[in-house]
Formats: C-alpha cells, structure tokens, sequence
C-alpha cells in the first residue's frame, strides 16, 4: 500500500472546488454550522468496515513493484479455494457494515475481466479466464448485506511504468501525449469498475488524483454520472461525500479530531495545520482509520498469523478511532488459495464479540439538548466509561465539555472532559460508583444536541 503521507497536495481539494458540488455535499444549518450530508451521515453510522488486499503479489513473495521488471505471471494467480462468502463471514463476525476490495493495487494485475490492457485475470488460467474477483466480491456483499466498496489506485501502476503521483516514466513523467494516453486509461478503467457492479458505498483513492489540467484523469464527471452516491477516500478536487485521512496506518485517530476541515490531505499527510481537522472548517470531511490485522502486513505472506494483533489492541484501536469520531477499516489477508486464515478468522470474531461485550450494555443512556444533561441510574453501581455522541444531522456545536459524576453521599466529582465529540467520543476513567452522571458543554457554538449519554461498567476481559 502507498504511505498515505505521500499524498500529492494536488490530491487535496479545494474550498472552490467543492463550493461547485455543494448541492450533492455537506449543506449548512440554519445556523451556519457546517453538517454532514445524508451519505456521510451513513457512513458515519457504520464504524466499523473491512479492507481486503488480494492481489497477484501473494503468489511471488518478495517481489517489489518499483523494480517495475520480472512482473509476475498472470497465470501465477490462482485462487482455487476462493470463497469471498468466507471474507464476508469473518466481516460479519468483526461487526463489519461495509467492506472494500483492493480490484487494482500498484502492481497493475486488472482483478475484474478488462481488455484495457494484457495484464489481470483475463490472462489467467483461472477459471478459464473468465474469473472475475470484483464481481464474486460484490456479490457476496449483496449476499450477506454488507456495502460493497472498491480500491483502484491511479497514482501507480508497475506494469505501465507508473509511480507517485501518477506519472509515467516512473513517476518522472514528461511526453504530453504518453501521459494524456495513461490519464485516459485510468478513466476507462473507472468506467468500468464504477458502471457493472452497481451502487458501491466507498470508493478509494490510495495516493490521490492529479487534476485532470495537470495531466491526470478527469474523474470527477464519471463518479458524479456513475456512482454520485459514494463516499469518497482521498478523491480529486470536487468530488462530494469526501472522508480522509488521519496520518496513520495505525489505526489511531489523533485528538481532538474534528469532522470538519478547510481542505483534505496533502503530500505531507494533510495541508491542515493539524491532522486532527480543523472544529472551523468549511467541508465536512470525517477522518477514516485504516489498519492491517497483521502488524505492517497488507497483503498475506507466510507465518504472517504471528503479526496478528490481540484483541486488546485491537480494541485499543478501536477505542482511539470509533471512540474519536471516525471510523475504523482494519484489514484481511486472504492467501493464495482464497481464503481468509483461520488464525485470522478466529481474531476477527474475539475483537467483535468484545465490542459487543463491553458496548453493547450500558449501564444507563439517554439523549438531549442543552448545555447540561443529566444522566439518572436505576441505583447507585460503578462506572467507568462514558459514550457521548452529537446528533451530527446538526453538526459538532461542543468545542469543550465535562462529564461529573453525583457520588452516594451526594458530592459531584469530576470524571472526564474534552474537546471534539462528533459522531461518538468514548472516555475511561478509574471505576467510581455513582447514582448519576452530568454531561456539562463548557462551549459551544450553538445548543448542544446529544444523541446518546451512555454509561458502561466494563471489567476487564479474561483470557
């Protein structure tokens, strides 16, 4: 995968360029609060998605793409055990709502039947060559009703002797015409992807797009025809329903992190001040996690289950993207055969069954508006977290706020406090009982809306 700090600034997009599609993006309240629109505010519902990265690489370990030389043989590719049913299982099992396929990564290898070039599963033995990774991926979406996303970078691609960001020769670029050739291949090649599969819910760009009055394909026109519904990761200037990036493959948001900003990521990870938005910004761009599941491995490669990270961690990331108002896309590695490993099958479901576990429960919850909101308990019991969640339909109002629990002999103490809360903010603190706790903006720029006040008593997990 391209170290997303190496986005181009041309990849970013502009208050302009956005002011053009504002109808299709985030509108303004009546308030002058900048609020998500309708697919950005699915998307944020969802919380959790699953990145597959399958390609022709798995099956010639230790080949570098940039050698852009020795490519391996299409006919190397054979996932003869291929069961993407089994990849939406182990979604399923995580808790997964949406998932994305990586159908063209730097390599070049073409996973969906194309004549664009002689480089994919159509040169493949596989199923006679009429294997189509891409459409066995959305089918099995459709089947298990998780939303189906699609990864197709333009910024590299090995066997046409592309590189960052997105310029032939290597990434040198020159020769107008070769370039003009390349610019409008990768349109052909998005035609495609975004015309026979239907509705897609995310779309990724890994490394952006050079502005088509710079050389690069002029994207913009055929996502707004085909797929204008889809949320968009690093995607060219005036593309709507944008999210981005948070500086990390980590799987860790910074904090505070702010669903708005003035532009999106740039070549030195964000052309912000800050990684973490900007709670004035103009766009409403929330920020997506990525992770693998095995420690810096995209793609599978032999012993790999011995990078696998544990459910603590797991769930650590989990607290530090979901409970920081994004979304988290931890990764899969299905091998050659076309299977997800069962060591990492196994993973997917313990880290499910433990957000279920700790989240699925509160203690007590409840929802408002006002600058104070009160949360009653049954009886005075321990406690220690907390889950505060804005209605974003009406944007990120609190810039600041505290959470004070009533204790039983009837004295308030202070529990927590923050700045952004968005989507979701999820906070520990040392266990404490109480028989009630008070949420208290101590500022915002309009009438704070909650959409939750929960509380949770969570011990600790037993191995």
């Amino acid at each position: 995968m391209l170290n997303r700090r190496s986005f181009l600034k041309a990849s970013s997009f502009s208050l302009a360029a956005y002011a053009a599609t504002q109808s299709r993006c985030a509108a303004e309240s009546p308030s002058g609060i900048v609020v998500p629109n309708a697919a950005q505010q699915a998307w944020h519902d969802m919380e959790l998605g699953m990145f597959f990265h399958f390609d022709i690489p798995v099956y010639k370990q230790g080949w570098n793409w940039r050698s852009f030389s020795d490519f391996p043989a299409p006919d190397l590719y054979q996932p003869k055990h291929l069961d993407t049913d089994q990849w939406m299982a182990a979604a399923k099992a995580m808790g997964a709502q949406y998932a994305i396929f990586v159908a063209k990564h730097c390599s070049g290898f073409l996973q969906w039947p194309s004549d664009l070039y002689p480089y994919g599963v159509k040169q493949s033995s596989w199923r006679n060559g009429r294997g189509d990774m891409v459409g066995d991926f959305i089918a099995s979406c459709r089947k298990f009703g998780i939303r189906p996303g699609l990864y197709a970078s333009v910024s590299a691609n090995a066997y046409l002797g592309v590189d960052n960001p997105g310029l032939i020769n290597r990434g040198k670029g020159g020769e107008a015409a070769a370039q003009a050739r390349y610019a409008r291949l990768c349109e052909q090649m998005m035609t495609e992807l975004w015309t026979r599969y239907g509705d897609l819910f995310e779309i990724w760009f890994d490394g952006g797009a050079i502005p088509a009055n710079q050389g690069g394909p002029n994207l913009v026109p055929i996502l707004l025809k085909h797929q204008p519904q889809a949320i968009v990761f690093q995607g060219p200037a005036g593309t709507p329903n944008l999210i981005r990036w948070v500086g990390n493959e980590r799987g860790v948001a910074p904090y505070p992190c702010w669903s708005t900003a003035n532009a999106g990521t740039g070549e030195d990870g964000t052309v912000e001040k800050t990684i973490g938005g900007n709670p004035d910004g103009k766009l409403w761009v929330p920020g997506e996690c990525d992770v693998p599941v095995r420690d810096h491995d995209w793609f599978w490669t032999p012993g790999g289950e011995q990078k696998l990270y544990s459910v603590d961690q797991l769930m650590q990331m989990y607290a530090n993207s979901v409970g920081r108002n994004c979304n988290l896309l931890l990764n899969a590695n299905p091998g050659p055969d076309g299977l997800v490993p069962e060591a990492d099958m196994r993973r997917y479901a313990e880290f499910g069954k433990e957000i279920q576990r700790r989240f699925s429960a509160p203690v007590a919850t409840t929802a408002g508006k006002g600058a104070t909101l009160e949360l009653m308990l049954k009886k005075p019991q321990a406690v220690n977290r907390v889950a505060v969640m804005e209605d974003i339909a009406f944007g990120e109002r609190v810039r600041a706020y505290e959470i004070e629990g009533l204790t039983p002999g009837g004295t308030w103490v202070k529990l927590c406090d923050g700045m952004s809360i968005g989507h979701k903010r999820i906070q520990p603190f040392a266990r404490i009982e109480l028989a009630r706790l008070r949420f208290r903006a101590t500022a915002s720029v309009a009438e704070p809306r909650l959409r939750q006040f929960a509380a949770f008593n969570i011990d600790a997990r037993s191995t």
